[in-house]
């Protein structure tokens, strides 16, 4: 059977085994006007005072007042230019009551991850935003100038936080909700914890214990120390303004939550739950599936290999393909290479015990390696196959799994063509046939056609 690449349409369609079971999201209905949409979103928003209103409190207050915006990096694909950009209609209600271009921020919420270059923003953002005159700044973690410490948390969270945005009289979080899985649900809260946090702010929101808790897991908020604490930390800094989008496969906006920072939220989260848990009849010797847009990297496309554990059976195979096409590193930052190293030398288990020991000392990035220990622990490190046509020969060394580039003729493996990855797992089933001894009709396959944005779960999940 053939289905379309998620890859993108510059890659032939992927064929696999007749008998594969698909899983995908029945599809939301996206919104027939989305400016109309965001617009009334601003005038008539959840728990909350309408946008324009707010801006002028502050204007009436301070008229010197600064405004902060916050996005997010382009790990994901909020619409922030084009008929649904929600970014430009923020600043034109700005402009309406007074806000002069040289008072607004626009902040980019890196978190942990690297700077946008020049060229990455110029594709994300609307070209009518960048001739605004608004200033657009990526937030540095490691910049303590430009960090204020505000106290702890009642968890021992140092919070630190983007000094642009903390002095800012009007705060205005933006984002995209889908499953996540360490917060539940992305979005809301995480535009401020972690997006524009220290690294050292990281230490207790992404330590062994939170990432271990049971708790911490996809499309669940209830008892999630990872949600509470970012929450706590955001509403401590505070956040006067929330403008959350839901997106459909198609990345086409099917939702526009606005107004309080949690219940707008909340909101939006009820919407995508309706739609992103998907069942399936068994857990599946072979599960097929893709680090999706926000895969640009290695350390990304552990969300889809986590997003699988639901219908992978003990021992199984997972087969991964993406096109890690990240400007800074298709991997990683040094952090996680380092850590991924040692998770490959010592097993899930021993890596675990490593870094759950009093001696450890704490690694950013130490926490996607410990979701990957999560996949390794269901499975051996030598089944999961793992695909992308940028991932060199030198990476592999310090990578969990084998290369996926060894299943294409020698003559793909130099050129890959748009038929490369149909051509990986196709010989990526043939090598686990040889590996077990059974035909792939034998085998229980299963493909998760929306990567790392869906929940896949069986009757006996948990057990597996």
């Amino acid at each position: 059977m053939k289905v379309t690449n998620p890859l993108g349409s510059q890659y032939d369609a992927l064929t696999l085994p007749e008998h594969t079971f698909t899983i995908q999201m029945e599809t939301p209905q996206k919104l027939t006007n989305v400016g109309e949409a965001i617009l009334d979103s601003f005038e008539n928003p959840i728990a909350s005072k309408s946008l324009k209103a707010i801006a002028k409190d502050k204007l009436d207050k301070n008229p010197a007042a600064k405004a902060a915006i916050i996005i997010s990096d382009n790990t994901r694909p909020v619409p922030y230019k084009g008929e649904e950009g929600i970014l430009l209609p923020i600043l034109e209600t700005l402009f309406s009551v007074g806000y002069d271009a040289k008072n607004i921020t626009i902040l980019i919420a890196t978190g942990t991850h690297r700077a946008m270059s020049k060229a990455e923003i110029a594709k994300m953002i609307d070209e009518r935003v960048l001739n605004s005159g608004v200033a657009i700044v990526n937030h540095d973690c490691k910049d303590e100038s430009n960090l204020v410490y505000l106290g702890d948390s009642s968890r021992g969270t140092r919070i630190m936080v983007n000094k642009l945005y903390v002095d800012a009289d009007l705060k205005i979080a933006t984002g995209l909700v889908e499953s996540h899985f360490m917060a539940g649900a992305s979005g809301g809260r995480k535009a401020v914890c972690p997006g524009l946090i220290g690294e050292q702010s990281t230490f207790v929101f992404h330590g062994v214990p939170f990432m271990a808790d049971p708790a911490s897991r996809d499309l669940n908020l209830k008892g999630n120390p990872v949600h509470m604490e970012s929450l706590e930390v955001a509403k401590f800094v505070g956040v006067d303004f929330l403008v959350n989008v839901t997106l459909g496969p198609d990345f086409h906006v099917t939702g526009v939550f606005s107004g309080d920072l949690d219940k707008a939220h909340l909101a939006a989260v009820d919407k995508i739950a309706e739609t992103v848990r998907v069942p399936a009849p068994e857990a599946a010797d072979i599960v097929i599936t893709h680090g999706g847009f926000v895969g640009i990297n290695h350390y990304q496309c552990a969300k889809c290999a986590v997003a699988s554990l639901g219908v992978l059976k003990k021992g199984g195979y997972l087969v991964i393909i993406a096109d890690t096409t990240d400007e800074g590193n298709v991997v990683g930052g040094i952090n996680y290479i380092t850590t991924l190293a040692l998770l490959k030398l010592q097993g899930a288990k021993g890596f675990l015990k490593t870094i759950g020991s009093p001696d450890w000392t704490f690694l950013p990035e130490q926490w996607q390696v410990q979701m990957w220990a999560k996949v390794f622990d269901r499975i051996d490190q030598d089944h999961m196959l793992f695909y992308s046509p940028s991932l060199d020969e030198l990476w592999w060394p310090g990578l969990p799994g084998i290369n996926g580039k060894r299943f294409l003729p020698e003559a793909d493996q130099k050129n890959p063509g748009p038929d490369c990855f149909t051509k990986m797992v196709s010989g990526a089933i043939k090598y686990i046939e040889s590996e077990t001894k059974k035909k792939a009709e034998d085998l229980s396959i299963v493909y998760i056609s929306d990567g790392p944005y869906v929940i896949p779960y069986t009757e006996d999940s948990l057990e597996n």
